[in-house]
């Protein structure tokens, strides 16, 4: 297993490299070109900048988190094919930089979506916090001004010149069904997969977070028969899988560790975290220890030291500690904590063979 640290680029994060520098086990940077929008072939000139700068620290830039992909591409439109154009081309100039693996997401309009960015817990800590009844009731354009209100340190999936038109895109989604979706994304993956393969880069799905419909738009990567069935729109092994485990897993039917056992040789990135669910549907991101939520973090990372899991990982969002003042879900304190954990579980596993 391959530790990685997601970044969001010099200017952009609360966190430096020469701070992950420190952080055990770390050899990438999970980046992106955070100012592109979806669609837009990236520039070599500013690929080659955020090389230059982890170059420094002797991180590889081995994952990509995310090219977005185009809406014009999720809805099937015939303006998708430049798009798909641009990205093949972004997938050949991040493969002169290392690039070996690219997580995408296939959701329409919403990246991922939470109804409270700093819920606090009894520690005093906060963290992202998901309110099912909220989300029955709010004006979807209510949650994108609450998530998008600090302009300094954008939200991925929730940039403001995307969302700004929000009602143009439900307008557009309205007789779009699950069954369209997937032969978009099976349209999207054979246009792809062989430039990926070519190149020597895996697409890594994200799935759906959380991992059901909302405000009735069509979700299609939300559990076990799901990723099943995406593998298998193109079958080659450069189709792969960004196994979430705090995304997917906010579905307590989900069975994380078993979704591993079964798809390890599919699965590319894994994301670690996890979260409380309650009964009544609501779930809050924890820190990343078994018994501080609902999933059991220990099989999980068990179940990829079974697979022989040599992909690429990362600890996902983190609470909020200590008075940091950061990113929602993306401070330094309590993701360092999150993969020191990890390594502890793997360490003790690898000692035990």
């Amino acid at each position: 297993m391959k530790m990685g640290f997601r970044w969001y680029g010099e200017g952009n994060d609360t966190v430096t490299l020469d701070q992950i520098k420190q952080i055990p086990g770390v050899e990438s940077i999970v980046w992106a070109l955070h100012d592109m929008a979806a669609g837009e072939e990236w520039p070599m000139e500013k690929i080659l900048k955020v090389k230059e700068a982890t170059d420094k620290y002797g991180f590889n830039l081995d994952v990509v988190e995310s090219v977005n992909v185009h809406e014009d591409i999720k809805l099937g439109l015939p303006t998708r094919d430049k798009y798909i154009e641009n990205y093949k081309k972004t997938i050949e100039k991040l493969a002169k930089v290392g690039v070996k693996v690219i997580c995408y997401n296939f959701m329409p309009v919403f990246d991922w979506l939470r109804t409270d960015l700093y819920k606090e817990a009894e520690d005093g800590s906060t963290a992202l916090f998901y309110e099912k009844a909220k989300i029955n009731d709010i004006d979807p354009m209510e949650l994108v001004n609450k998530i998008a209100s600090n302009p300094d340190l954008t939200m991925p999936g929730w940039e403001p010149e995307r969302l700004k038109n929000l009602s143009q895109l439900f307008e557009a989604y309205k007789n779009v069904t699950e069954e369209d979706l997937w032969n978009n994304l099976k349209y999207f993956l054979e246009q792809i997969i062989p430039v990926a393969e070519i190149n020597d880069i895996k697409m890594a799905v994200h799935p759906d977070d959380p991992p059901w419909s909302i405000f009735g738009l069509p979700r299609i990567v939300k559990d076990r028969n799901d990723l099943a069935r995406l593998l298998k729109l193109v079958d080659n092994p450069y189709n792969c899988l960004t196994l979430c485990s705090g995304a997917i897993g906010s579905n307590p039917n989900n069975d994380v560790p078993a979704m591993i056992r079964e798809f390890g040789n599919r699965i590319a990135f894994a994301h670690i975290r996890n979260v409380k669910i309650y009964e009544n549907g609501d779930f809050i991101e924890t820190s990343h220890r078994t018994c501080d939520g609902s999933l059991d973090i220990c099989d999980i990372v068990k179940a990829y030291h079974e697979v022989g899991f040599t992909g690429y990982a990362r600890p996902d969002h983190g609470r909020h500690i200590w008075n940091e003042q950061c990113r929602p879900g993306y401070g330094l304190y309590d993701r360092a904590l999150g993969i020191m954990y990890i390594w502890g579980i793997w360490d003790s596993l690898q000692r035990n063979k």
